[in-house]
C-alpha cells in the first residue's frame, strides 16, 4: 500500500530525437530526482500559458545542450506516479513529439534533476532502467516501474489557484473528438450561456479525469455528452490556447490555459443525440452535415474548433 499523498497534476512535453545511426537521445535522472539512475526522454513540464511545442524545445536544450525543431506529434499518454519523498502523487499528461536536431553539443549537468544526456541504440535502451512512459513511446519494455497509488486520489476536475500576480490560474488537459457518422455528418455541441464561448458550436469532449488515459476519457465524454458510442481512428494533433482573463460561471476572471488533444472518431451507428448533463456547459448537441458546418460563420464556432476542423480539412 502506498501512503496517502497530496495529488498534483501537470502537463509535460517530451522529445524523441534520433541521429544518423538510428540512436535515440535519452537523459538520466540524478540523485536530486525521485528515481536516480533511471533514463527517460528529454522534456518536462509545460509552463502556464506555454505552447507545448515550445516546451519540448526549451526543455531539450536545457537538459541536453542540443537545439531541436519539432517535426510531428507521436502520441499522447497519461500516467500516475507516487513520490513519497516529496509527499505527492502526480498525474502527468505527456505529449510525445518527434524532433530533429539543429545543432549544439551534449552537456552533463551537475546538481540538476537530470545529469547525463547520451545517444543509445534501441538495443542498448532496452537494457537500461527506463521510465515506463519513455519505454512505451519507444516501443520497448520498461525495466523500471514507477510507484503508483492503489487507487486514483480524489482530485477536482476544475482546479484554479492564485498566481504570482494575484489572478487565479487554471491549466487543464482535455480530449476532443472530430466525430463523423457514415452519412458525412459531424457531431457538434453548443456551449451554454454563461460559459466562455457561450452560444458557439464546439467539439464533443472535455477534461480528462485524474488517472485517466485521454483515449478512454474521450469515449466516456462522448457518451456522457451526446449518448453516442464511437471508436478512435487516429490522433490528429494538440492545440494550446490561453485566455488571460476568462470569465465563466465562477464569477471572477481566471487566467485559463487549455491544452487539448484532438482525435478522429467514427460513430458507426449514430443515434438521436441526448444531452445527459442537463444544466451544464452544453445546452445543445446535434449531427450537422459537413456542408452546413463549412457554411457556418466564423463567430458561430469556437476558435479551437475552427482550428481543429481546418487541420482536418473539413472546413
Amino acid at each position: 500500500m502506498t501512503p496517502a499523498l497530496e495529488p498534483l497534476r501537470r502537463i509535460a512535453a517530451y522529445a524523441v530525437a534520433t541521429d544518423d545511426e538510428g540512436r535515440v537521445l535519452l537523459v538520466r535522472a540524478s540523485a536530486k530526482s525521485g528515481t536516480p539512475g533511471v533514463w527517460s526522454l528529454p522534456g518536462g513540464a509545460v509552463d502556464h500559458g506555454e505552447d507545448p511545442n515550445h516546451t519540448v524545445v526549451r526543455e531539450t536544450a536545457a537538459e541536453t545542450g542540443l537545439s531541436v525543431a519539432v517535426t510531428g506529434l507521436r502520441d499522447v499518454l497519461a500516467d500516475m506516479r507516487s513520490l513519497p519523498h516529496r509527499g505527492v502523487t502526480i498525474h502527468t499528461d505527456r505529449l510525445i513529439y518527434s524532433v530533429s536536431v539543429r545543432g549544439g553539443n551534449l552537456i552533463d549537468r551537475v546538481g540538476h534533476p537530470t545529469d547525463l544526456a547520451r545517444w543509445h541504440t534501441l538495443d542498448e535502451a532496452e537494457r537500461l532502467k527506463l521510465r515506463p512512459f519513455a519505454a512505451e513511446a519507444l516501443g520497448l519494455s520498461a525495466a523500471s516501474a514507477d510507484l503508483r497509488p492503489d487507487v486514483p486520489p480524489t482530485f477536482p476536475s476544475f482546479y484554479a489557484y492564485e498566481g504570482p500576480d494575484g489572478l487565479h490560474r487554471a491549466q487543464r488537459f482535455a480530449a476532443y473528438a472530430i466525430a463523423t457518422d457514415p452519412h458525412d455528418n459531424l457531431l457538434l455541441t453548443r456551449i451554454a450561456p454563461g460559459y466562455p464561448g457561450g452560444g458557439r458550436w464546439h467539439l464533443p469532449g472535455g477534461g480528462t479525469d485524474y488517472g485517466e488515459q485521454p483515449g478512454p476519457a474521450l469515449i466516456r465524454e462522448l457518451v456522457e455528452e451526446t449518448g453516442q458510442q464511437g471508436r478512435i481512428i487516429e490522433l490528429l494533433g494538440v492545440a494550446s490556447h490561453r485566455d488571460a482573463a476568462s470569465l465563466g460561471p465562477e464569477g471572477y476572471p481566471i487566467d485559463w490555459h487549455g491544452v487539448r488533444a484532438f482525435y478522429r472518431v467514427v460513430v458507426d451507428h449514430p443515434t438521436e443525440v441526448t444531452i445527459h448533463d442537463v444544466g451544464g456547459s452544453t445546452d445543445d448537441a446535434r449531427w450537422m452535415p459537413l456542408k452546413d458546418v463549412a457554411a457556418l460563420a466564423p463567430d458561430q464556432l469556437t476558435e479551437v474548433t475552427a482550428d481543429a476542423l481546418r487541420a482536418a480539412g473539413l472546413i
